[in-house]
């Protein structure tokens, strides 16, 4: 078997397993957060916090819920990493320095998981179980509550209300996180990856002498890692070692944790506004982007010039051989879609279009099909944007579920969109522009710069990927990508918990013949064009300057 077939029978794989699980698990979660009914443990966790869940909240309530329990998040990771050195647990680790403790608290608070630190070598036991790996779970369930009250917002009306954040943060976490990443660590440990809490031991070497390794809660942590759109790895390598992913089965099944949240949700928005052909519509355009980013791949790694090249069957620079270039550029292309960031192989050894792919589905906002919760959000707030261009286009006030769209819609889900392409190009500016940050690129003209574009993509994004050629555990880097991952999270939920609040309290508009029909193949098409001019007008200065001119050059 060939290695683009094999590629190709991997993605027809995938497909058909998300397909297999996109009713039942969308069609499953729209119970839970419509559900009034409360599980027993969530009645102790909201005894314990003080929360009435049967309290509906307006948005600016529901946004101080999510600010302050994020808020309280970083605090405590940052307390608990600067305390390693005393604490059990620590497997011998000394407490790690502020600049650093700050980035990876905000990281992780902020379901971004960049890491500028080596995580075998960093972090002990009680930081990365007690730590991160709670955060991976909770970050993860908040953004899936913003995206749920987004979708009350277009289900309700005459109200303000959008649920309740503490209601909706425990459901997602104990409901459907916690007995999914279960399941997950079952099937990952059955196939070979470690779960335990060993100290550091030597480890042989083909080659002769020794190495040390330490183990870890690795198998759970991996689970949460992708099926919450994480990414944080265990190790430095990430879903590229053997700890972590094995075997191709497993990678594959990593992918499909990656996904299946996300596309799922849209089966979820479909039940909630009562109209599953909208969740198609929906669907249907995160399907075609993701889609064609991972043809789009295949066909830079695979057709890349060079007889060495060509003889392997393919850019295997950066990629492990137990995956294959079909693999791992559907692991790439899914990565950096969504809101994971995990890697299982490098990204700066991609071709220099191949960066680029992985570099442009951030820039897109990671909405194809996004992050958990995330993902949604983003994708409902263009379906905004499309939907006020085509009302443009015949004169008609928009409108989209029933609601319309007037100025304050647009101009937040205009500022929406503006906020994290400006945090991209201002810290990038600035760290090309100041003498020390730049030399922490290991690389000089166009890789160089598409290092650091890279860098600031993905915190702002909250994707924590990285191109691996850039030091980023500098002061510089560690201050300004946590704030990059502060303000690309949390600015764009003011204005999706805004824009919830304005549509939830309009009175719903009857549909006419003039009234757009959102959930036709016509309206998809719009949708993918918007997203795609949008982004491309946006980014495309930068983009040249970084990898299109690096592949075209090659």
């Amino acid at each position: 078997m060939g290695p683009v077939l094999a590629g190709v029978l991997q993605l027809l794989a995938l497909t058909g397993a998300l397909a297999l699980a996109y009713i039942p698990l969308g069609s499953y979660m729209a119970r839970v957060y419509s559900s009034d009914r409360h599980w027993r443990v969530e009645k102790w966790i909201y005894k314990g916090i003080g929360a009435d869940p049967d309290t509906e909240m307006r948005w600016p309530a529901y946004l101080r819920g999510v600010l302050a329990f994020s808020a309280a998040g970083v605090l405590f990771l940052y307390l608990l990493q600067r305390l390693q050195g005393v604490l059990p647990g620590s497997l011998g680790f000394s407490s790690v320095n502020p600049a650093q403790s700050f980035n990876t608290a905000v990281s992780f608070v902020t379901n971004t998981n960049w890491q500028s630190y080596y995580g075998e070598q960093t972090m002990g036991h009680l930081v990365q179980t007690a730590g991160l790996a709670v955060q991976n779970f909770v970050s993860a369930a908040v953004g899936i509550a913003v995206a749920v009250a987004l979708v009350r917002g277009f289900a309700r009306s005459r109200t303000g209300e959008l649920g309740n954040f503490w209601a909706d943060l425990v459901r997602g976490t104990i409901r459907i996180l916690v007995p999914g990443a279960a399941i997950a660590a079952v099937v990952l440990v059955a196939c070979g990856v470690i779960q335990n809490f060993s100290g550091i031991h030597e480890v042989g070497q083909f080659m002769g002498g020794s190495q040390q390794w330490n183990g870890g809660a690795v198998a759970s942590q991996e689970a949460i890692k992708e099926l919450g759109t994480n990414g944080g790895g265990y190790f430095n390598a990430n879903s590229a070692h053997p700890f972590e992913n094995p075997t191709p089965f497993t990678n594959l099944f990593e992918i499909f944790l990656i996904l299946v949240i996300p596309f799922s949700l849209t089966r979820t928005f479909g039940v909630m506004v009562g109209s599953v052909k909208q969740g198609y519509a929906i669907l249907a355009t995160m399907g075609a982007i993701w889609l064609g980013f991972v043809a789009l791949m295949m066909w830079t790694e695979f057709a890349h010039h060079g007889p060495a090249l060509q003889a392997a069957g393919g850019a295997l620079e950066g990629k492990e051989v137990r995956f294959g270039v079909g693999s791992s550029s559907i692991f790439a292309v899914s990565t950096t879609l969504t809101s994971t960031g995990a890697v299982d192989s490098f990204h700066s050894s991609f071709t220099g279009l191949g960066g680029g792919i992985a570099m442009l589905g951030m820039m897109l906002g990671e909405i194809a099909p996004g992050g958990t919760g995330s993902g949604l959000y983003g994708m409902l707030v263009m379906a905004v944007i499309a939907v006020f261009i085509a009302g443009l286009m015949v004169g008609r006030t928009p409108e989209y579920l029933g609601k319309k769209i007037g100025s304050r819609e647009i101009k937040l889900a205009a500022c929406y969109i503006l906020v994290t392409p400006a945090l991209v190009l201002v810290f990038t500016a600035a760290s090309m522009a100041l003498p020390t940050p730049p030399h922490s690129m290991l690389n000089s003209g166009a890789h160089g710069f598409s290092e650091v574009l890279y860098a600031f993509t993905s915190a702002s994004n909250n994707n924590g990927s990285a191109f691996a050629g850039l030091n980023a555990n500098t002061d510089w880097y560690n201050t300004m990508t946590g704030l990059a991952m502060l303000f690309g999270r949390f600015l764009p939920m003011v204005f999706v918990l805004a824009l919830a609040g304005s549509l939830a309290e309009q009175q719903p508009v009857p549909v006419t013949a003039g009234t757009l029909r959102t959930e036709k193949p016509l309206f998809t098409g719009l949708l993918v064009g918007a997203i795609l001019i949008i982004t491309g007008l946006t980014y495309f200065p930068a983009l040249a300057l970084g990898p299109l001119a690096e592949g075209l050059a090659s």
